[in-house]
Parts: C-alpha cells; sequence; structure tokens
C-alpha cells in the first residue's frame, strides 16, 4: 500500500485552493515565470540544419589532431591510412555518400542525433560519475533564504513557473546575441515576432544574433531514462502533476499543480515539504535497504533488478510509476558538507541512499541550503540546463514567494512510496551499496583556485581565455609526465537544428611547441614566449569556431562509423583507419575537459571518462581561473597534476604580463 503522511480529502482540498488562489490579482503573474513575445519555439522550423563536413577537410583535421600526439613513424603510418580511407577506391566516399542520403531523406533532425542517442543509451556503465555531471549554485544573497526548507521551496516553485512557461509557449526562446547592445532588445523581439517561423531566424542573423535549438528543452521535466537490457529507454509523461522528493533515502510525492494545471500557492508547497521533513525524521538517518541505490548499478544488471522489483508487488510498479513520471526529483540532504570538495563529493555521487540518477535531473539542497543540478546526460546538454539553471536561479533569488517568517496552516497531501522487498531484492540492494562505496571511495577530487588572472588579462593581452585555461592543462600534463595526450574539450552545436556537440581537440602542434618550450631548462626569450601563447589561442580559436559550425572531425567519423558496422562489405572487418591504433588513443581522451559560463555557478564537475584520466570542470572569471578535477588513485594523481596545473598558470600569466 502507499503511506499517506495525512489524510484528507483531496478534491475538497484542492478545489479551495483553486478558488481562494484565482481571486489574487497576482495569480496569472504567479503562474509564469516569463511572458516572451516571440513564442519559446518560433525560429525552430527555419534553425539551419547541422551540416555534414566534407570528408577530405575531416580526415585534414583529423591528421592535424593526429599530429601533436604521435611519433614521426607512427604519423606516417596513419597518415597512409587515412590517405587510404578518402581515397577513391577506399570506404570513405562510400560511407559518406550514405551518410549523406541518410542526411537527405531525414531534413526534420541531424545526422547525429540518432546515432548519439543510442550511444549513450546502449552504454552499460552505471550513470553516476561515468555520465551525470553536476552544476553547483553560488548561495542565495539573502542568507535568511538559504535554510533548507525556504530555498527548496522557491526553488521548486520557480522551476514549475519554467515548465508552465516553456509549455505554453511563453518561455523566452534561447538566443545567442553577438551583440546584445544592438538586438537583445524589443526591437528584435517585435521584428522576429512578426517574421513567419520558416523565416525568422534569417531575421535574427540581421541583427547577428543566432537562435540556439529547443528541442531538448520538453525533456527536462517529467522525465526518466528506464534501464533495459542492451540499450535503456527514455521516458515522459506530460500529464503527471506531482513532484518526487528524496529524504533520508525514502520516497514521497505530492502535486505542484491542480487539477486546472494552476500552481498551487506557496503556502501549500511550503507545508507538503514541511511535512516531508516531519515524516522522514520519524524513520532512521538510512534505509536499511536503500532503493534509490540500484541506479548506481552497471545498466544490465539495473535492468533485470528492475524488473525483479516490479515483480514482486504492484505497490512496488505502481511506485516505480510514480518515480519515472515526477516533474523531477529534489532531494533534500539531512547532512552539511564542510570544505568544497565534500560538498562537490555529495552533489557528484553522495552516498547513492538518497539519490535516483535516472531522472532527467535532480535539485539537490543539502541541510545548510547548498544547491546544485545533478543531470542525467543521453536527452540532452548543456545549454538546456544552464538555461534552467539560470532562470530558475534569478526568479527564486529576486522574486521568492516563500519567506523565512512564513507560517502556514495548509493542509499538506504527501505520499509516501513504500516499496516492498523480498531477501532477494535485499541481498542485491547491499551488494549494489558496496559496489557503489567501492567505486565512489577510489574517485578523488582536488580543486585549484588561481586568483588574480582571468578574463581581464587574457583580454588585455588580446589572448582567448579558453585558449589560456587549455594551455595550461597542457603544460600542467607535460609539466608532470612528459607528454601530450588526446584531450576532450566539449563544445555545443546547439545553432543548428537538433545539434548535439562537438569535439574541439586543444592538443595541437602550437601547445605541444610551448609546453615542451616552457618546461625546458633553458626556454625561448619571452617574447618568443608571448608570440607562442598568440599561437596558440589563434589555432584554438579556429578550432573552436569550427566546431561550433559543425565543422570538427569526431562527429562526422563516428557518424561514418555507424554506416560501416551494417555495410555489408565492412561490418566484419571495419575500415582499417577504425582498427589503427591512432584511432583508439585518440578516443582515450586521458584528458577530458567542459565548462559552462555563468555568474550563478560556484562550480562544475564530472567523473573521468577512461580509468586513466581527469576529469576536468572549469571556470573563468574576470580575475580567477578554477578548476575541479576528477582522477582514479593510483591510475592518475589528480593532486599533483593540480600542483602542475598551478606552477603552469604562474608561468603562463609571468609570460603575459612581462
Amino acid at each position: 500500500m502507499l503511506r499517506k503522511g495525512f489524510c484528507s480529502k483531496t478534491k475538497t482540498v484542492s478545489a479551495y485552493y483553486v478558488v481562494r488562489f484565482k481571486s489574487s490579482s497576482t495569480q496569472d503573474e504567479y503562474q509564469f515565470l516569463q511572458r516572451s513575445k516571440v513564442p519559446t519555439m518560433h525560429f525552430q522550423p527555419s534553425l539551419p540544419r547541422l551540416p555534414i563536413p566534407e570528408l577530405s577537410k575531416t580526415a585534414e583535421r583529423y591528421l592535424n589532431a593526429q599530429r601533436p600526439l604521435l611519433s614521426a613513424a607512427d604519423f606516417s603510418k596513419t597518415e597512409e591510412i587515412v590517405k587510404s580511407f578518402v581515397g577513391p577506391n577506399g570506404a570513405g566516399p562510400k560511407l559518406h555518400q550514405q551518410l549523406v542520403d541518410h542526411d537527405k531523406k531525414n531534413k526534420h533532425t541531424s545526422y547525429i542525433t540518432k546515432p548519439w542517442f543510442d550511444m549513450y543509451l546502449s552504454d552499460r556503465v552505471p550513470l553516476p560519475i561515468n555520465y551525470n555531471p553536476i552544476l553547483v549554485y553560488i548561495r542565495d544573497p539573502n542568507e535568511a533564504y538559504n535554510r533548507q526548507v525556504i530555498r527548496a521551496a522557491n526553488m521548486l516553485i520557480s522551476s514549475v513557473r519554467f515548465m508552465k512557461s516553456l509549455r505554453a509557449g511563453i518561455l523566452e526562446p534561447e538566443v545567442y546575441h553577438l551583440n546584445p547592445k544592438k538586438s537583445d532588445n524589443d526591437t528584435f523581439r517585435t521584428v522576429t515576432g512578426l517574421l513567419p517561423s520558416m523565416v525568422s531566424w534569417y531575421g535574427a542573423y540581421l541583427f547577428k544574433a543566432f537562435p540556439l535549438d529547443m528541442s531538448q528543452f520538453p525533456s527536462l521535466f517529467n522525465a526518466n531514462r528506464i534501464p533495459e537490457i542492451g540499450k535503456d529507454v527514455l521516458f515522459q509523461d506530460t500529464s503527471a502533476k506531482h513532484i518526487l522528493v528524496l529524504r533520508k533515502g525514502e520516497f514521497y510525492v505530492f502535486d505542484v499543480l491542480d487539477s486546472e494545471g494552476n500552481i498551487f500557492p506557496p503556502e501549500v508547497i511550503l507545508a507538503n515539504l514541511q511535512k516531508v521533513i516531519s515524516m522522514s525524521d520519524e524513520h532512521p538517518p538510512t534505509p536499511e535497504y536503500p532503493v534509490g541505490v540500484l541506479t548506481t548499478m552497471e545498466r544490465d544488471s539495473w535492468a533485470k533488478a528492475r524488473k525483479r522489483l516490479k515483480a514482486i508487488s504492484p505497490q512496488n510498479e505502481t511506485a516505480l510509476k510514480l518515480v519515472d513520471s515526477a516533474l523531477f526529483a529534489l532531494i533534500l540532504d539531512d547532512k552539511s558538507c564542510s570544505g568544497h570538495i565534500p560538498l562537490v563529493q555529495n552533489f557528484l555521487h553522495g552516498d547513492g541512499t538518497n539519490r535516483w540518477f535516472d531522472k532527467s535531473f535532480s535539485l539537490i539542497i543539502d541541510k545548510d541550503g547548498e544547491t546544485a543540478i545533478n543531470f542525467e546526460h543521453s536527452w540532452g546538454d548543456g545549454v538546456a540546463v544552464l538555461r534552467y539553471f539560470n532562470d530558475i536561479f534569478k526568479d527564486s533569488t529576486t522574486k521568492p514567494r516563500v519567506h523565512p517568517d512564513m507560517q502556514t496552516n495548509e493542509t499538506p497531501e504527501v505520499t509516501q512510496l513504500d516499496f516492498l522487498l523480498d531477501q532477494e531484492m535485499k541481498g542485491i540492494i547491499s551488494d549494489a551499496k558496496c559496489q557503489y562505496d567501492s567505486i565512489t571511495n577510489q574517485l578523488k577530487i582536488d580543486i585549484m583556485e588561481f586568483p588574480g588572472f582571468g578574463k581581464k588579462i587574457c583580454k588585455k593581452h588580446k589572448v582567448s581565455p579558453d585558449a589560456v585555461m587549455q594551455l595550461g592543462f597542457q603544460v600542467a600534463f607535460h609539466k608532470q609526465t612528459g607528454k601530450q595526450v588526446a584531450t576532450y574539450e566539449s563544445c555545443s552545436t546547439s545553432a543548428f537544428r537538433h545539434g548535439r556537440t562537438e569535439t574541439i581537440r586543444p592538443c595541437t602542434m602550437a601547445t605541444k611547441a610551448f609546453s615542451e618550450s616552457i618546461n625546458s631548462n633553458n626556454p625561448p626569450s619571452i617574447s618568443e614566449l608571448q608570440a607562442m601563447i598568440r599561437k596558440c589561442s589563434e589555432v584554438h580559436g579556429a578550432l573552436t569556431r569550427d566546431a561550433a559550425m559543425g565543422q570538427g572531425f569526431d562527429r562526422h567519423l563516428f557518424g561514418l562509423r555507424k554506416f560501416a558496422e551494417v555495410h555489408p562489405e565492412y561490418s566484419k572487418e571495419l575500415p582499417q583507419i577504425y582498427r589503427d591504433p591512432a584511432y583508439s588513443a585518440i578516443n582515450h581522451n586521458v584528458l577530458s575537459t567542459s565548462t559552462l559560463s555563468s555568474p550563478y555557478v560556484q562550480a562544475g564537475a564530472f567523473g573521468p571518462v577512461v580509468k586513466d584520466g581527469y576529469g576536468i570542470g572549469y571556470l573563468i572569471a574576470d580575475d580567477m581561473l578554477g578548476t575541479i578535477v576528477s582522477s582514479y588513485p593510483p591510475h592518475r594523481d589528480g593532486a599533483d597534476f593540480v600542483n602542475c596545473l598551478r606552477k603552469s598558470f604562474e608561468d603562463i600569466y609571468n609570460v603575459l604580463v612581462k
């Protein structure tokens, strides 16, 4: 059975709130976070399609990325393999034509969409650390609003306001303004809003503004990744009106929307959250068999366990449906995290007992009001998550609906979800917990902040801040190991319809030359080193522009490989380019890096993508460079890398400012 926190006549209570709250003059303003002049999806039909690069350009870019990683002899071998692949009798032209033909038949999407979804959903590794990243909020500027239940209530209300605005089509479209002073204004919105959707993108382009793909935004809410053998599925039920709350490993749900789709008043939201806390306080700090730990498992194992869980009782199946369909997971941790590293560890993985990693995203708030988003990555990328992240911070801090002194006498309607477990299921949960503890205990987090060096100095010396940051990673790894390795930097291709990401390859001949020079016992002159930094910046800038315009090589080669895997001629033995050790090596990304820029981001982090790698989340402020480095000792020494990174930035800074 489902356990109720408070038994009453739900229909009567809901009707009372609808009538009472509709009488407020601010009701409509409360229901929606924005009322955009331009409909949310106005630009979507006219977005340009993600281009398929020319095969010869892909070959050239691939070889340029391989050059700093290979010896002269190995590069010569790889060069011959690539020439054979793209030659008139090679596999490349045939596979490329298949990809182009397929793309022409599917103009509603991009060539990367399906294989990219398949890649994510078919991978069997556990989601936490391996895939789910985090974004950590700065604190509410008004400290009184950082009380856990107050911040949770305000962020929950702002989230539902965001969701309702999105679904009503009145959330401001996501647009990149090249010159915000000239385009981020009412004139732009009036002109582009009057244009038909099929040509609206071109109108925005005349303002030097670039609308971004918003196809991922609807997947933020009421969504869940469900494990299945071999390949997971993404589930969504937009009719559900409830939120999932986890506290002390127990599951609770309550409606945040009434029968007419209106958000319940702030007093009701607060009362329900207070009820969750009081109900969970009646339980031990941690359940003996925390069901949420199951989402930390290898995906096939979790698929079997979930099937077993449903078979035990219809009650479990009902509970899982409520978990799957909830707007998102709101997680209230009953502990404080002292220090930056414990904070990152808790938000990135925790102990698994108070998590459900399969939800599209979880909003996690600890006892001190520290808050983060942990999101499942298959459905979408940083653009959608960061927009939600920014909007609800601004809304919850500038228009808080719940206040520290708010009193409520409302009748809460909270349902606790009980899972019935047999001995086999208890054993599965216990084993999963031991396995997860083993993995998380291996992961090391190291943090570096480098004050006094940031965007201001980089721009003063006319070099790209991102290029300088990436150069620091290259110099640090060379300082630590004397080598260059495959490096991944994520770049959004959301300027195109159904774009996902492309890879920037920051390890270049320019960064290799600078790393070897600055780390040598006899470095060149300061003026020569400055010229080398400028060269690194130019090369990195070109790579970034190419990637953002869909002109990298990684996604193209990935798409060609997918066609080769089902091609009669190549399915048994893939073309040699994919069997070349150099191809495996460049896709073994020892340095995996990513950043999302926002004034509301305190930190961003993710796990290494390979066992002997570093996961590097970084921030570039006006006067500070910051990184969070994850690693698995003894495969890599994160503390030593951070020390090398600090020395690298000292070296780069001293070169630039002299």
